[in-house]
């Protein structure tokens, strides 16, 4: 555990921010996503004044449902068009409801949730979040690293718990590891675990998979509102199920 004690001025660098996801300065790397951008604000306030002019008995959920359409087919494919295509590739086939990011430069790729729009965060290599839900996100972060196992750091748990204490939560926050695991694909090891982040407004339940590869410290973290945990939840073990890193 010493040596990722040392590794935690870069981890904390690099990732704290995982633990404001809502808060996150949101960029772009290309002119046209930024018209893109300004899009998003002209449609998603075009529908909020349509529902506002719609009677009295349309529900919230139905208003919430709208606008996710109208972000998933108006947003998202353009968004999938001018991402920069040489670190990224996005294939022709992958699991219903979810999209694939692959980056070749680094050496990871994984899916998530169809809807969610890729934001840039300072200090963060990928993100991609929910417009309406600013908590539901992933990120993926990495520092260099000497090690070739992550269990060279220790145990899950203890990896675990010193990532969420010094790293993934902000020192004000209380914080729950719920469980940790190891687990082997295709001869590398990965550590998964969940854990609580509890906010004076909110509690976020978030999974992390952290692995070791490339001459990196790899970290993919994705989260909800406690309160849509249960909706979100098979969503985001797809998510960190489908995280994988591979040699560059």
């Amino acid at each position: 555990m010493a040596a990722l004690q040392n590794s935690l001025p870069s981890l904390h660098h690099t990732l704290f921010l995982n633990a404001f996801p809502q808060k996150g300065l949101q960029k772009h790397h290309h002119t046209a996503f930024l018209c893109c951008k300004r899009g998003v604000s002209v449609r998603v306030k075009a529908e909020q004044s349509s529902s506002a002019a719609a009677s009295s008995s349309s529900s919230h959920f139905q208003d919430s449902c709208g606008r996710r359409q109208m972000i998933a087919a108006g947003i998202t494919a353009p968004l999938v068009s001018i991402v920069d295509r040489t670190s990224i590739t996005f294939a022709a086939e992958t699991k219903k409801g979810f999209l694939p990011v692959t980056d070749k430069k680094d050496g990871y790729s994984f899916l998530y949730p169809f809807g969610w729009q890729e934001v840039v965060i300072e200090g963060q290599d990928k993100v991609f979040k929910d417009v309406i839900e600013p908590l539901e996100s992933v990120s993926v972060n990495m520092i260099p690293t000497n090690k070739q196992d992550i269990r060279d750091f220790g145990s899950p748990q203890e990896v675990a718990e010193t990532l969420i204490k010094k790293v993934l939560a902000p020192p004000t926050q209380k914080t729950k590891l719920i469980e940790a695991a190891e687990h082997d694909v295709d001869g590398k090891v990965y550590y998964t675990f969940e854990f609580l982040t509890l906010a004076p407004n909110y509690t976020r339940h978030a999974l992390t998979a952290v692995s070791i590869g490339n001459g990196k410290f790899y970290t993919l973290t994705t989260g909800a509102n406690e309160r849509r945990w249960s909706k979100m939840k098979d969503r985001l073990l797809t998510v960190i199920d489908s995280f994988k890193i591979f040699n560059v």
